[in-house]
C-alpha cells in the first residue's frame, strides 16, 4: 500500500510539473500581455469611427485572450483529479494550484465584462448616432 501511495504522489507530482508548465506559459501571457492590453481599453474614444476601431481590435485580442482562458481552464480540470487523493500530501501543489486559479478567473473576469463593456459602448455610440441623424432630418423636415 505504501508503495502505491509513494507511486500515485509521483504521479501526481509529473502531472502536476507539467500542468505547472502550461499554467507558467499562460500567466505570463495574462500579466505581460493580458493585462496591459485590457488597460488600453479602459477609456475608450468619443467618436463612433474610433471606437469601433477600438472595438475591432479588441475583438482580435479577445480571440487571444480567450484561447489563453480556455487553455488554463482545460489544464485546471486535469487537476480536479487530485480530490481523489485526499491520502497524498500534495498541499503545496494546492497552494500554488489555487494561485493559478485565482489569478485565471480574475482575469477572465476582466475579459467578459471588458468585452461587455466594450461591446455596451459601441451600441449606445451607434444609438445616439441614429438619434442625432434622426434629428438632423427632422430638423431638415421642420425648416422645409
Amino acid at each position: 500500500m505504501l508503495s502505491n501511495k509513494r507511486i500515485q504522489e509521483l504521479e501526481l507530482v509529473m502531472e502536476f510539473e507539467k500542468v505547472e508548465e502550461c499554467f507558467k506559459e499562460v500567466s505570463s501571457w495574462i500579466e505581460n500581455v493580458g493585462r496591459k492590453r485590457l488597460k488600453e481599453t479602459v477609456n475608450l474614444d468619443d467618436s463612433l469611427e474610433m471606437l469601433l476601431q477600438t472595438q475591432k481590435q479588441f475583438k482580435e485580442f479577445d480571440l487571444v485572450a480567450s484561447e489563453y482562458c480556455r487553455r488554463g481552464q482545460e489544464a485546471l480540470k486535469k487537476m480536479n483529479q487530485w480530490e481523489d487523493f485526499s491520502f497524498v500530501d500534495v498541499h503545496s501543489y494546492r497552494v500554488k494550484l489555487q494561485t493559478y486559479e485565482d489569478q485565471l478567473e480574475e482575469f477572465c473576469t476582466q475579459l467578459d465584462e471588458t468585452r461587455h463593456r466594450v461591446c455596451e459602448t459601441v451600441r449606445l455610440y451607434e444609438f445616439f448616432d441614429k438619434v442625432r441623424q434622426g434629428n438632423c432630418c427632422t430638423e431638415e423636415g421642420v425648416k422645409s
